[in-house]
């Protein structure tokens, strides 16, 4: 499985050339125009619009919806995870590790939230994920309020310029087991 690259929007050509991505998920304004990476093709590439705001919004800001959060799920299902995704928004710091998160669950859906949300700190100590992406995620993916707490915990990351992409695994590491008593030189019939 490859890794998620979260990036600022004036980052996004370099880190999808220098990881290689082929897909590309965007979090964006309505009507804030870019110019997408030649290296990503236009069917492997999710532009939503919504502004980086946790309230319902207005005439002008559009609030991360449940519309959205189906959007970064489908996508995910479709990611082949053989080359890494990007994802970006303005800044690389709110809507994006957001999505990222969510992208997470929806690929890894068996891993616990508060490892992901430390694996997420750790990657970034930037990240302040869009709380209401998150929460609609937690409904969303049946996290029963786990990832919404998880995201709270590690609460709001330091200030940023916004110049600052991470790599973040979507995947646990592998769990490290114990060995069995007879792993450790102590014979199985000992006792």
């Amino acid at each position: 499985m490859s890794v998620i690259v979260v990036s600022p929007l004036a980052r996004i050509g370099e880190m999808a050339v220098r990881h290689g991505c082929r897909d590309m998920l965007s979090l964006m304004a309505v009507g804030h125009t870019f110019h997408r990476p030649g290296v990503i093709a236009a069917t492997r590439h999710l532009t939503l619009g919504l502004n980086d705001i946790t309230f319902a919004g207005n005439d002008k800001l559009i609030a991360p919806a449940e519309e959205h959060v189906e959007e970064i799920v489908r996508f995910a299902h479709g990611w082949d995870r053989r080359t890494p995704l990007l994802v970006h928004c303005w800044m690389g710091v709110s809507r994006s590790p957001a999505a990222a998160a969510i992208v997470a669950l929806t690929v890894a859906p068996d891993q616990d939230d508060e490892t992901l949300a430390d694996r997420l700190r750790a990657a970034s100590p930037f990240a302040t994920p869009n709380a209401r992406l998150i929460a609609i995620g937690d409904s969303m993916l049946d996290r029963g309020g786990r990832l919404v707490r998880a995201m709270k915990r590690i609460g709001r990351g330091k200030d940023a310029d916004g110049n600052t992409p991470f790599v973040f695994d979507p995947l646990p590491p592998p769990a490290i087991l114990s060995p069995a008593p007879a792993d450790r030189g102590v014979p199985a019939d000992a006792t």
